[in-house]
């Protein structure tokens, strides 16, 4: 038996210690941690009597809500292993999901029904084992969440939970095909709490902000760590993101700590001057900045703005947990930088196409080693075979480190394009592009090209104001970079038909299918 204590055994031990503070909440309810215990103990007797025990999967479809503390502690006691699906998928997604983990139960919220109900004939879960949670009480032929609790004992499940069991059943975004479910174990997760609170510094006297999907590994594994340390965790239940709302909920929450997509930042220091006047963030101790990269200007602005507080920055997955880390005092020695590797690492390697290190200063897929990397894809032995060099992990991003021993993040393996026989990284034109005063977002992707296999083709959100024209967007690359590297062509959207990933990611392979077949239509 690990002797590391679970996220279910962490919360109890909170419950007794300070069982009155406020340990969970959203924007319309609050728990104590002892209240909070109690009903993820109801929750996971609630589990076992539907007939799910050790090891079995429950498929969890829910936007941002207190419940999902409930449920990622209540799995963790009952040994019950939980499959966050991401809200923004269809329902034939959704089920992909359900059936290829095998669900044995689901838990889905009142207004996500209707995905739900779009597949219910074709899905293997008794009617009596989809649990629907909400405002009102779920329809009839299915489970009540809150009548399941009140009918469940308060007391912990008599369970043996190992470190070496598996916790999570985590889908990566499917950027590359279909989904992939990265199996994470009890020991990992509590590994990667003790990493994350020694990097940032948390205490329980730390409150977190989860506006991340907590279906997501971003506010999960923040989760992990709040949890674990005893601070206090509050999800932001808004679905749409508003970045007033966003910032008064920050200065009269009183969070220390919050995680936001350099989007979500852009939004807030968007607005004017005085509306930002009216809140007072002070409180705000520590900020997290990850999934794209920040301009310089944009990391000073939150630093101006949110004055108490330190800016970290980190590059991780769902499959290693995080990477690495660069600290608030590293922020300008070293920008462009994900930071060095997180404390009980081992040292990155970065390798070529024939398993060999690199030199510093040249680009090579990026393998981590550490305590906390996933098990291995669910019924996927080739594809795990794939990730892993030894104990060493990659989900193929391609990196360079400097002589300091700072990571550089080029691009993913996947996004490379080769025009003229010339290798060309998205991310290293992209980063280029941003700099235009004009130029919001971008993204960059090889399109099919009679002459050069492929062309530089140019994705860009455009500011508000007279937008830049194609030719004017070209002739600014031309003295600023290699000539086989500056974009052949550029298009010009709305930030709302930009596809991301739940946290903000550009999708580059659908907005490679989108734009190719744009360029069909416009040649037939």
């Amino acid at each position: 038996m690990s002797r590391l204590a679970n996220a279910g055994e962490a919360l109890a031990m909170h419950a007794r210690l300070t069982p009155d503070k406020i340990g969970a909440s959203d924007l319309d309810r609050r728990m104590s941690f002892r209240l909070w215990h109690q009903r993820a103990c109801r929750l996971a007797n609630a589990l076992t009597g539907l007939g799910l025990g050790k090891g079995d999967r429950v498929a969890v479809l829910a936007y941002n809500a207190i419940e999902w503390l409930e449920i990622y502690a209540a799995t963790a006691l009952a040994g019950i292993v939980a499959v966050p699906v991401n809200f923004r998928l269809t329902g034939a997604e959704a089920r992909y999901i359900i059936d290829n983990c095998e669900a044995r139960a689901l838990i889905v919220q009142d207004e996500l029904l209707g995905t739900i109900e779009a597949i219910r004939a074709d899905l293997a879960i008794a009617s009596a084992n989809i649990v629907v949670f909400g405002k009102a009480p779920g329809p009839a032929g299915f489970a009540d969440y809150e009548d399941l609790l009140a009918r469940a004992s308060d007391r912990p499940p008599s369970v043996a939970v190992d470190g070496a069991d598996p916790w999570m059943l985590m889908y990566t975004s499917g950027t590359t095909g279909k989904p992939k479910g990265a199996i994470r174990n009890h020991r990992g997760g509590a590994m990667l709490s003790l990493v994350t609170e020694i990097e940032l510094g948390l205490s329980r006297h730390d409150s977190a902000l989860l506006v991340m999907p907590m279906c997501h590994a971003n506010s999960l594994y923040f989760y992990g760590a709040f949890s674990f340390c005893g601070g206090a965790c509050a999800v932001y239940n808004r679905k749409s993101f508003d970045p007033e709302h966003l910032v008064r909920t920050l200065a009269e929450g009183g969070a220390s700590f919050t995680s936001l997509v350099p989007t979500h930042y852009s939004m807030m220091l968007d607005l004017s001057a005085a509306t930002r006047a009216k809140y007072n963030v002070d409180a705000v101790t520590k900020l997290m900045i990850s999934s794209a990269p920040a301009r310089r200007e944009t990391k000073l602005a939150i630093m101006e703005y949110f004055r108490n507080s330190g800016l970290f920055e980190l590059y991780g997955s769902t499959e290693a947990g995080w990477v690495t880390m660069l600290h608030p005092d590293e922020q300008f020695d070293k920008l462009g930088s994900v930071g060095r590797e997180c404390v009980g690492s081992r040292p990155i390697r970065l390798l070529d196409a024939d398993g060999n290190e690199v030199p510093d200063g040249e680009p090579g897929e990026l393998f981590s080693c550490n305590d906390y990397t996933f098990d291995g894809y669910w019924k996927l032995p080739e594809k795990t075979q794939e990730a892993f060099r030894g104990d060493y992990c990659s989900v193929g991003d391609m990196a360079r480190r400097d002589a300091d021993g700072y990571v550089y993040l080029v691009d993913r393996k996947s996004n490379m394009i080769i025009s003229g026989g010339e290798n060309i990284y998205p991310a290293e034109v992209e980063a280029l592009l941003a700099t235009h005063e004009k130029v919001r977002d971008v993204a960059v992707i090889g399109l099919p090209d009679a002459k050069w296999g492929e062309r530089v083709h140019a994705v860009i959100v455009a500011r508000d104001g007279e937008p830049p024209s194609e030719a004017e967007i070209i002739e600014w690359c031309r003295t600023r970079i290699a000539g086989y590297k500056r974009p052949r062509s550029v298009v010009f959207i709305r930030d709302a038909d930009m596809p991301r990933t739940a946290t903000g990611k550009i999708q580059h392979r659908l907005l490679r299918m989108q734009q190719e077949a744009a360029s069909q239509r416009d040649n037939s």
